[in-house]
């Protein structure tokens, strides 16, 4: 589609700049007339090629890439052979993964998550060297061993668990996907203008830009599903305190590195620490939902 989209639009400039020369011409440099073309043409699709949506999970108006869940159904069971592969298998400690499996039964069962159309199903992978969890579209969770094997309580693995199935109900992947094919056309076509061919400085501002917008975006994402898992593990009758042991655990695993969000697809797990105290107030002050 971007490529059909390029050649489009590349036949467009060509076709003005081509009249500029025969009469004389609106005397603009082709390449401002290239970068607008494409900007103009990434924004059009965003407008008309997106859906809005209001998420009841969330309280937030989306724009989303794939406007309905079963598309989204179909795209993570798409990628779901894949990742287990990259990840050298579904572990074979049965009660391990069976530990995953009850986990996030209870957790769907006793939230509205269960309402939605999303087929969830929880994995435990075979990486002991990664330390990660992560959902796909549509319902798909994992957890690496690596992870698993450093949590102390289910109450843990819950919040792991429930944090994820956030990110399925906020449609956080879906949104990325607007966002992301909408921002890079932006830096692409600023890139195009602010380019003499020699210096390349206006591209590259252009995309680190472009990145940080989309990275501010998932850092919210993460915060969002932290919000989401406290809610989860309160409804499942989980300690939702045992989610900031969960952050813990990560930032040890990260070599005790802090330093700044700036630049950082997730939230420094410290920084997270504080929020998820004050969501867990909060979660405490609405009483039983």
């Amino acid at each position: 589609m971007k490529t059909t989209l390029q050649r489009l639009l590349g036949l467009r400039a060509a076709a003005i700049y081509g009249g500029s020369r025969r009469g004389g011409g609106i005397g603009c440099n082709p390449r401002i007339i290239m970068g607008l073309l494409i900007i103009g043409g990434y924004m059009a699709y965003h407008w008309f090629g997106t859906t809005e949506y209001q998420n009841e999970f969330t309280g937030r108006k989306q724009t989303l890439a794939i406007s309905t869940p079963e598309e989204e159904i179909a795209l993570g069971l798409q990628s779901t052979p894949q990742m287990i592969r990259e990840s050298g298998g579904l572990s074979r400690d049965a009660a391990g993964r069976a530990l995953v499996e009850k986990v996030g039964s209870k957790l769907l069962s006793s939230t509205a998550a269960r309402q939605t159309p999303y087929q969830f199903k929880f994995h435990l992978l075979a990486d002991n060297n990664t330390v990660n969890a992560f959902a796909l579209p549509g319902g798909q969770i994992f957890i690496t061993e690596a992870l698993f094997r450093r949590l102390k309580s289910e109450d843990q693995l819950a919040g792991v668990l429930g944090h994820e199935m956030g990110h399925v109900v906020g449609r956080h992947s879906n949104e990325q996907m607007a966002s992301t094919r909408l921002w890079s056309g932006i830096a692409q076509g600023v890139g195009i203008m602010t380019s003499d061919g020699h210096n390349n400085t206006g591209a590259y501002i252009a995309q680190m830009v472009a990145q940080y917008k989309v990275m501010k975006f998932s850092r919210e994402d993460e915060l969002e599903s932290d919000a989401l898992g406290v809610r989860f593990m309160v409804q499942a009758g989980y300690n939702p305190e045992a989610l900031i042991g969960v952050m813990e655990i990560l930032a040890a695993a990260s070599g005790g590195r802090g330093g700044s969000d700036f630049m950082s697809s997730h939230p420094n797990p410290e920084n997270r620490i504080e929020k998820i105290r004050e969501l867990i107030a909060k979660e405490k002050a609405r009483g039983p939902q």
